[in-house]
């Protein structure tokens, strides 16, 4: 594709308005979201969208999630159900995606669905993502704005090392505070886990008064970030490493010594705030493997395993 330049816009009414003016000209702009930063374009748009998986070099069997502002505006391109309504009254505005039938007059590009009939949808906490959306006024479809496959952004700076040239605009809005992408939860049978995240299953089950099914990874993709290979830095990755080899970057967890620790104290909560950013951080020192302590597979630490796993997959 060819260079474009990049503009770097503060989350202010200039450069809200600013980004808003791109949308609706088939631009990507890059945004914080409470979990990371999304590559946006305008949802209704095929080329706009088209020019999402050119930019990531993303497969297109991949499908995106759209974010909305508000739940009426949502409620528009999906079937709705009384499960989505109990997930969005306890979670939304929230890092949780639910994936629905979508309807055939939607006006949802066919390239968001990558062929599935089903949408996967959102209301995000930020509020310079819900500002930006509000200023839009209408549906974004935002998968995480990085080269696919690498590790995701919760940084603009993160985003420009990896897309600064191939995209129109990077709102700066800092850190995101979850660090990890949104929980996905599939809403078109039995209610089930697609993807794990800050919203955990058991919360989810709970909301629900159910049970919860968990996908097989035998499954056919019917979500984003189910992709083996995935978040992957450039370096090795070697996981669950109970002691450490000379030349390894190294992340730890709990009171160790490390290059980096994902939280001394053993918060879950800072570990999954902290992954992408240290992950990022080791893979720029040209460490050719970065090694991982064990992370508690409980609560949020499934979350955090699954990304780890998936950065560890054989590519």
């Amino acid at each position: 594709m060819s260079q474009i330049t990049t503009r770097t816009l503060a989350p202010d009414a200039a450069g809200l308005t600013e980004a808003a003016d791109l949308l609706h000209a088939g631009a990507l702009v890059a945004f914080p979201t409470e979990t990371v930063y999304g590559l946006g374009a305008d949802a209704r748009q095929d080329h706009a969208v088209a020019r999402i998986y050119e930019a990531k070099g993303r497969p297109s069997f991949n499908p995106l999630i759209v974010h909305f502002a508000d739940l009426d505006r949502l409620r528009q391109v999906v079937d709705w159900t009384d499960a989505a309504q109990k997930i969005a009254d306890a979670f939304w505005p929230g890092p949780l995606t639910l994936v629905l039938p979508v309807k055939p007059d939607s006006g949802i590009s066919k390239l968001v669905t990558a062929g599935l009939d089903t949408l996967a949808v959102r209301m995000p906490a930020s509020e310079v993502a819900r500002s930006l959306l509000r200023r839009f006024d209408g549906p974004v479809a935002a998968p995480s704005a990085n080269r696919s496959g690498q590790i995701s952004p919760t940084r603009a700076a993160h985003v420009l090392s990896g897309l600064d040239g191939r995209i129109d605009a990077v709102m700066d809005g800092g850190p995101c505070p979850v660090g990890l992408e949104s929980t996905i939860l599939g809403l078109t049978g039995v209610p089930t886990l697609l993807r794990p995240g800050g919203i955990t299953l058991d919360q989810i089950a709970k909301a629900l008064e159910a049970p919860v099914a968990e996908r097989k990874g035998t499954e056919a993709i019917s979500a984003p970030g189910q992709i083996r290979s995935h978040y992957a830095p450039r370096a090795r990755v070697r996981l669950n490493a109970a002691e450490w080899e000379p030349g390894e970057a190294t992340l730890g967890f709990g009171p160790m010594p490390c290059d980096l620790n994902l939280s001394a104290s053993e918060d879950l909560t800072e570990a999954a705030a902290n992954l992408f950013e240290y992950l990022h951080r080791l893979d720029a020192t040209g460490a050719r493997t970065i090694a991982v302590s064990p992370i508690p597979h409980v609560g949020l630490g499934i979350a955090i395993n699954d990304r780890l796993s998936r950065a560890a997959a054989e590519r």
